[in-house]
C-alpha cells in the first residue's frame, strides 16, 4: 500500500433526510452558551492550568458573560477536584452562573463528583459514555445493549447522588460520546433510556449533548444529525438539545451554525477554540458572526485584547494574528485597492449609521481595537494607505494628486527595504520629502489690498540671502503673488493644483496648504503649514517656486 493513500478512508454517508427544513432557517437569537475552556479546553493543554490560572480563566468567562461553565473533571483529577471545592466554599460563583462538571457512567466516579459539589448553590452534572461504532467495537468490545447499560446506569446513579443531596439544585446533561460516529437510531435510543431514568418537564428540563467528538463529515451532514435527532427524540419539549463540535476539518463553527438552525438551543465551546486536537467550536468567532448580523450574542468581547491576554497566559497558545475576530492583522489591510476602499468609506462613515465600509465586516472598535492599524503601508499598498495614515494619525488630508505622487515615495522606500513602512516613517518621509527642504525663498513682508475685484500684493522676499520687493495684481491673492513672483524672479509657471485645510477642530488650528506648479513641463509641489491661512499658502507657493529655482540651479551646474 502507498504511504499517502486515499483509498483506506471511507467517505460519511449522508442521512436520509429529503424534506430537511434546516436550509431555510436562520439564526436570529443567541443559544445558551457553556464554556468548557477549563476542562475539555485544559485537557487539551501539554501544560494544565494551574491553580491560578484556573481562577484567572473562570473570572474572566464571567466577565465575558457566560452562564454556564464547565469547571472540572473532578472525578478524574485531584487539581480539578480542588478547584471544584475552592469555588463553592469561597463563594466564587456568581449566583446567575451555574457550574457544570464531567464524569463518566461509572458508579465510583460519579459518587466522586457530587462529593466535590457539596454545598454548591446549584450545578449541571455532565454525564457521558462513548456509543459510536468504533469505540463499541475496538475499546469497549461490547454490543449495542451492553453500552446502552452503562448510561441507563450512570443516568441511575446520577439521579440517586442528586436526591441524596436536596440542599443543591442539580441539572442534567447526557452526552452520547462520539455521536457523529454513533447510528443516529442507536443514539436516539440511549438518549431516549437516560431520559426515561431522568423524567424531565417542560419546566425541569435535561440537556442532551450531541458532540461532533472528531468531526467526520461537513457541516450540513451534522445538521441533518441534528434535524433527525430533534424530531424523533421523546419529549422533546423537556430537553434542550445542545451542541460541542471540534474542528479536526476546520469546521466546527460552521457545523454549530448549521446544527443551530437544525434546531439545537444550547452550545459549547472556548474561547478562541484551544481544544483537542484542532481544537473545539471558537465561541468568539461564532458569537461575533452573530454580532455582525445585527444578533446580540449575550456574550460581551468589547475587550478583545484581554480575553487573548488571559487566554495566552492560561493556555500557554499564542493568537494566530490572523485568528477571526481576536488576531492582530484581522482588520489591517495591505492592499493597495483594499486601503483605498477602506479609506473613502470610512471618510463617508457617520457615527450612529449602519456599518457599511469595505473589507472590514464589523467594526474594528466594538472590540476595544483602534482604526490605528486598520491599514499598514509595504511595498503592495497604494494612494489611500498612504493617505488614510497621514490623517488618521497626523491631520494630512491630502488631495487626490498628492496621494498619488507621495505614494510612489513610500512605495519605492518600501521596495528598497524589503518591510513594512511604519506610520512614524511615512510621516518622516513626508517631511522629508515636502516641508525640510533647502528653502531659497523666505517671505520677509507682505500685504494685501482689494480694489475692484482686483486684489494687489506686496511685500519682500529673501532670494540666496538677497531681499527683493515684489508687487502683482491678478483675480485673487495667489494669483497676485504668483504674478508679483514671476515678475521678480524671471519664472513662468502655472498653479495647476491648490488645496488648504485645517489640521484640528479648535480655534488654535493650524492650517495646511497644498500647491502644484507646473514650470517647464516639469511639476513640483510645495506645502506650507501656518496658524494663519493666508500666510501658509503664500508659503506654499514660495515652497514651490524654491523647488523650481533649486530645479534650475542644478540643471544648470
Amino acid at each position: 500500500m502507498k504511504r499517502y493513500d486515499h483509498t483506506k478512508y471511507k467517505a460519511f454517508q449522508p442521512v436520509q433526510l429529503p424534506d430537511r427544513s434546516w436550509p431555510d432557517k436562520v439564526i436570529d437569537a443567541a443559544p445558551t452558551w457553556c464554556s468548557v475552556d477549563l476542562r475539555d479546553g485544559n485537557q487539551a493543554l501539554i501544560e494544565p492550568m494551574s491553580v491560578a490560572q484556573k481562577k484567572k480563566m473562570f473570572k474572566l468567562l464571567v466577565d465575558v458573560g457566560f452562564k454556564e461553565i464547565e469547571v472540572g473533571f473532578p472525578a478524574a483529577s485531584q487539581p480539578d477536584f480542588d478547584f471544584v471545592r475552592w469555588l463553592i466554599e469561597e463563594d466564587k460563583v456568581p449566583d446567575d452562573v451555574c457550574i457544570q462538571v464531567l464524569t463518566q457512567a461509572r458508579t465510583e466516579l460519579i459518587e466522586r463528583t457530587y462529593e466535590s459539589l457539596k454545598g454548591a448553590k446549584k450545578a449541571i452534572v455532565h454525564l457521558y459514555n462513548s456509543t459510536s461504532v468504533v469505540q463499541r467495537e475496538k475499546v469497549f468490545k461490547l454490543d449495542k445493549a451492553g453500552i446502552k447499560a452503562i448510561a441507563v446506569k450512570g443516568a441511575q446513579d446520577v439521579l440517586r447522588c442528586a436526591q441524596a443531596a436536596p440542599e443543591t439544585d442539580f441539572y442534567f446533561q447526557y452526552s452520547p460520546e462520539s455521536f457523529t460516529g454513533t447510528e443516529l437510531d442507536f443514539a436516539l435510543e440511549v438518549c431516549d433510556a437516560v431520559v426515561d431514568v431522568w423524567q424531565p418537564t417542560p419546566e425541569r428540563k435535561v440537556i442532551l449533548n450531541l458532540p461532533a467528538t472528531v468531526e467526520m463529515a461537513t457541516p450540513n451532514i451534522y445538521a441533518d444529525q441534528i434535524e433527525w435527532f430533534c424530531r424523533h427524540i421523546n419529549k422533546r419539549d423537556s430537553v434542550i438539545i445542545s451542541l460541542h463540535t471540534h474542528n479536526d476539518r476546520g469546521c466546527g463553527v460552521a457545523a454549530s451554525e448549521l446544527g443551530m438552525m437544525a434546531g439545537a438551543e444550547r452550545v459549547e465551546g472556548t474561547l478562541l477554540g484551544n481544544g483537542e486536537r484542532t481544537g473545539n467550536l471558537d465561541v468568539v468567532t461564532m458569537g461575533m458572526n452573530m454580532y455582525s448580523q445585527g444578533i446580540d450574542p449575550l456574550l460581551d468581547f468589547s475587550d478583545m485584547d484581554r480575553i487573548c491576554t488571559v487566554v495566552r497566559e492560561c493556555t500557554q497558545i499564542s493568537v494566530h494574528p490572523r485568528q477571526p475576530y481576536a488576531g492582530s492583522l484581522v482588520f489591517t489591510a495591505f492592499s493597495g485597492s483594499h486601503q483605498d476602499a477602506i479609506n473613502k468609506c470610512l471618510n463617508l462613515y457617520r457615527e450612529g449609521e449602519p456599518w457599511e465600509i469595505a473589507y472590514l465586516p464589523i467594526d474594528p472598535r466594538d472590540v476595544g481595537r483602534t482604526y490605528q492599524d486598520v491599514i499598514r503601508v509595504n511595498s503592495q499598498s497604494g494612494k489611500g494607505g498612504v493617505a488614510y495614515v497621514l490623517e488618521s494619525k497626523y491631520g494630512y488630508q491630502l488631495p487626490r494628486w498628492l496621494q498619488i505622487e507621495f505614494s510612489r515615495v513610500v512605495q519605492q522606500a518600501a521596495e528598497d527595504s524589503g518591510q513594512e513602512i511604519a506610520p512614524e516613517a511615512i510621516h518622516e518621509l513626508f517631511q522629508q520629502t515636502y516641508l525640510n527642504l533647502p528653502a531659497p525663498l523666505m517671505l520677509k513682508t507682505f500685504s494685501i489690498e482689494k480694489n475692484e475685484g482686483q486684489e494687489s500684493v506686496s511685500g519682500s522676499i529673501e532670494v540666496d540671502g538677497q531681499e527683493f520687493q515684489v508687487q502683482g495684481k491678478g483675480s485673487g491673492m495667489l494669483a497676485a503673488f504668483s504674478s508679483a513672483l514671476q515678475n521678480t524672479l524671471d519664472l513662468d509657471f502655472q498653479i495647476l493644483e491648490y488645496g488648504e485645510h485645517t489640521m484640528g477642530q479648535d480655534a488654535s488650528a493650524e492650517a495646511v496648504t497644498y500647491i502644484q506648479l507646473k514650470y517647464e513641463n516639469e511639476r513640483f509641489t510645495g506645502i506650507a503649514i501656518n496658524e494663519d491661512i493666508v500666510t501658509s499658502s503664500v508659503n506654499a507657493l514660495l515652497n514651490g517656486v524654491g523647488q523650481i529655482m533649486h530645479a534650475r540651479k542644478q540643471m544648470a551646474a
